[in-house]
């Protein structure tokens, strides 16, 4: 397991640029993913929920046009096509998420990214 921080990033988001300003001002070291430019596989998706401890569908953003538009409320659709849809689609995963190791942080509010880095410190 790898002690080293993972932030997911967009830079188009309010929440996420604040989150990203505080571990920079805090001397936080950590590795920046700009995940829209990059989006994880399935797998990587999975296991971001996993770490998150949520289901799939609650890493989603459902105020997203994309969300209504494949009608991801629907409690029909598997969980495979969910995650060929967010694959596809990467707008739709909540900003930020802060990860170490087996374990990762929504952003929300910001500072929650903060605090998670200063508790995983070694």
């Amino acid at each position: 397991m790898t002690n080293s921080l993972k932030l997911y990033h967009n830079p188009d988001s309010s929440k996420s640029r604040a989150a990203l300003a505080l571990l920079e001002e805090n001397d936080i070291e950590f590795e920046t993913i700009y995940y829209l430019d990059h989006p994880p596989n399935k797998e990587e998706i999975r296991a971001l929920a996993v770490k998150l401890g949520l289901n799939l569908k609650q890493l989603l953003r459902r105020n997203e046009a994309t969300f209504e538009q494949f009608d991801l409320d629907d409690e029909e659709l598997s969980e495979e096509i969910v995650l060929d849809i967010v694959s596809e689609h990467p707008i739709l995963i909540e900003r930020p998420i802060l990860v170490r190791g087996d374990k990762a942080v929504i952003g929300r509010p910001p500072e929650a990214v903060l605090q998670f880095a200063q508790e995983t410190t070694p």
